[in-house]
């Protein structure tokens, strides 16, 4: 099993010897290539979609994985046990999509170690909510592939009694630092990672070529747009000096 570039970005994020729940399965070929690997013992495969999940319970069948791999038609973690799975990976919906199944299966994640996450979109506020039900980023990554970027996430629960603390001294910029991070990702950008920063530059040349187009409206329509993409262009502008001016020079947020 080969996997796109999306999938292995995925893949490689799950901890060896962990019992996976892929959710939103699509074809299955994620749970398929971690078995075959050997990094998961047993996987199942779930998706609210009888067609897709048939299509991956073919394409088990077809890989003779079908005692490794069990399909699950489910509306996200609907149909899963409390300390069934270690490790749960989520990707290829919206973000709304997958806080909402992660808050209705509250429940059902007790146990599970490390939330595997790819966002298709929302990724700022999803971020916000990972930290706000107690998670902790773990490791982040990005790929562009035919055309597009995509940003996968490894989180696992925070036990850090300080998770989420500001001082009053530094309360205004940790806020700042704390936006910052959940829009384009905290340790991609301390990583200065060079698929962010290619996202970053195909973003300011579409703000740019927008606030052209716009500067000389006169509305008030056309004046708050414009006040929002200067905000966006100045949150790109702190994102490159945190990555060392787009250059790879690497800095901390801290």
């Amino acid at each position: 099993m080969v996997l796109s570039g999306r999938l292995q970005m995925l893949a490689d994020m799950v901890t060896p010897g962990s019992v996976l729940a892929d959710v939103g399965c699509d074809h299955g070929f994620l749970s398929i290539y971690l078995v075959q690997a050997g990094v998961c013992p047993r996987a199942v495969a779930m998706d609210v979609r009888k067609g897709p999940l048939a299509g991956a319970g073919k394409h088990i069948e077809e890989y003779g994985l079908g005692d490794y791999i069990e399909t699950r038609l489910s509306d996200g973690l609907a149909e899963c046990s409390v300390g069934e799975f270690g490790a749960v990976v989520c990707a290829g919906m919206g973000g709304r999509l997958m806080e909402r199944i992660l808050t209705e299966g509250r429940e059902k994640l007790q146990g599970v170690r490390e939330l595997i996450l790819q966002p298709q979109s929302e990724l700022g506020e999803f971020r916000a909510f990972l930290r706000r039900a107690g998670y902790v980023l773990v490791q982040e990554d990005a790929v562009f592939e035919e055309g597009k970027y995509y940003f996968a996430m490894k989180a696992c629960p925070d036990n850090s009694s300080a998770a989420g603390s500001l001082t009053a001294e530094n309360g205004e910029s940790a806020r700042r630092r704390e936006e910052l991070a959940d829009r384009f990702g905290g340790l991609l950008l301390e990583a200065a990672h060079p698929v962010l920063l290619g996202y970053l530059r195909q973003r300011e040349a579409h703000l740019r070529q927008v606030e052209s187009s716009l500067g000389a409206a006169d509305s008030r329509r056309a004046e708050e747009a414009l006040a929002g993409i200067r905000r966006e262009l100045t949150d790109i502008e702190l994102a490159y000096e945190i990555c060392g001016s787009g250059r790879g020079e690497g800095s901390s947020l801290a």
